[in-house]
């Protein structure tokens, strides 16, 4: 019997179908559905909140260890030193994007790269292969008595992969294997059938696991495409997906912000595909729709929202970081608008999200608008503006707005043979094929 890393291996070396226990695999070359036509005016915007927003992934990494700061923070950045695992991940997948677009040069890039990755691999604490969510951006020491987080260890993983099939250079696609390969999904699997959501040494295991519909497509497609120590295709099947129903929309969801609907879409391409449950990618156009409708309804209480200006999600707030949105309403929402909102639903609402980026900075201007972009989040009923930008925020908005572009996330990632893999195994099917 072929063991996963051979039929993997196979896999990333052309071959079209494989045997692999009960299941034969016949993985495509990675779609292409047409993206957004855009007019010449809003691709120019894109393309200058872009270059804006790329600025916080350059500036905001440590030039030895290349991890990512979680805060990006135009005053008082000496004393700046935490980072995110996640941000990191963005930050690689930022690095590919930016050397596509010609903001900066190869070698640039690939020195960062290998940087990153050799401190990734080399140095860095882990546990069974998994990161710490907050860690000292020189060191890698753990921060804030944070967790080995699962999801964000997922999310610096797709940066991984990127950078893999981005730069033709061997010691970046092996460092990025080594680093893939030493993640011991089982660990974090157990007894099954669900995943946790992370560790500390002072408690073990996570009491929560991955058991309902969020951002964690990711995290188990990775798990399952893995060449070592993957877990069974069977633990797709194995969380809840509850259908909500608002205003005439009916959508996979939870009680949870928008960015649900939108962290695994900026790697994974779920266009035209469904597993037997749903097709997500219009799954979250729906969700898009629904909170676009919430927010116009809360129009009474705070005048600004409207058509043209709409969104929320976690983001900074004057109470510091919090976690708003809807439907339901969710969170101390108290007027503020949250731009990664929008910026992240470029792919799924194209037009209607462009609108509102543009909206804001043709009326609000420099008040929300500077080096690394958007701001975080803002409210024009009281003139409050975050003065921080939450790197991951950027970093959605960045992703998104080149998948609404040319698509060149997705084709990029979907080429890692793993991530294929793992979609045909857990049952995903272009409609139109089947």
């Amino acid at each position: 019997m072929m063991t996963r890393r051979a039929m993997l291996t196979k896999l990333a070396l052309g071959v079209a179908g494989v045997a692999s226990a009960a299941v034969t695999l016949r993985v495509p070359e990675p779609w292409h559905p047409p993206v957004t036509r855009l007019a010449p005016q809003d691709d120019a915007f894109l393309d200058a909140l872009s270059r804006a927003s790329f600025q916080l992934f350059r500036e905001c990494a440590h030039p030895r260890t290349g991890m990512v700061k979680n805060l990006g923070r135009l005053a008082d950045n000496k004393s700046n030193t935490i980072s995110s695992i996640a941000a990191t991940g963005f930050g690689l997948t930022a690095l590919c994007l930016a050397v596509e677009r010609g903001w900066v040069k190869r070698g640039e890039a690939l020195d960062r790269t290998r940087k990153t990755l050799r401190f990734l691999r080399n140095e860095i604490p882990n546990e069974h292969g998994f990161f710490y969510h907050f860690i000292d951006w020189r060191t890698g020491a753990r921060a804030w008595q944070s967790e080995v987080s699962s999801i964000d260890s997922a999310i610096l993983l797709c940066g991984v992969l990127s950078c893999r099939q981005q730069f033709a250079d061997t010691e970046i696609q092996e460092l990025a294997t080594q680093i893939y390969d030493r993640m011991d999904w089982q660990w974090l699997f157990g007894a099954g059938p669900l995943l946790s959501h992370g560790w500390t040494p002072e408690q073990g295991f996570l009491a929560s696991r991955w058991d309902t519909y969020c951002e964690h497509m990711m995290l188990y497609l990775l798990a399952i495409g893995a060449r070592e120590h993957a877990i069974p295709a069977s633990a797709w099947q194995a969380w809840l997906r509850p259908v909500k129903r608002y205003e005439g929309f009916s959508y996979i969801d939870t009680t949870a912000p928008l960015f649900i609907h939108q962290y695994s879409h900026a790697w994974f391409d779920f266009r035209r595909q469904h597993d037997g449950h749903a097709d997500y990618f219009q799954n979250s156009v729906l969700a898009t729709q629904a909170h676009r409708q919430f927010c116009t309804g809360l129009g009474g209480e705070f005048p600004h929202y409207s058509r043209d200006l709409w969104g929320i999600t976690a983001s900074q707030s004057p109470k510091g970081y919090v976690v708003w949105g809807g439907p339901p309403r969710l969170g101390p929402i108290d007027g503020s608008i949250v731009p990664c909102a929008v910026g992240g639903s470029l792919p799924f609402l194209p037009q209607d999200s462009l609108t509102v980026l543009r909206h804001l900075r043709e009326r609000f201007g420099r008040r929300v608008w500077g080096r690394f972009g958007l701001a975080d989040a803002f409210n024009p009923g009281t003139d409050w503006v975050a003065t921080d930008f939450v790197a991951i925020n950027t970093g959605i908005t960045l992703l998104m707005a080149e998948n609404a572009r040319t698509g060149f996330v997705w084709d990029l990632f979907m080429k890692n043979p793993e991530t294929r893999a793992a979609m045909q195994l857990v049952g995903f099917r272009d409609p139109a094929l089947v």
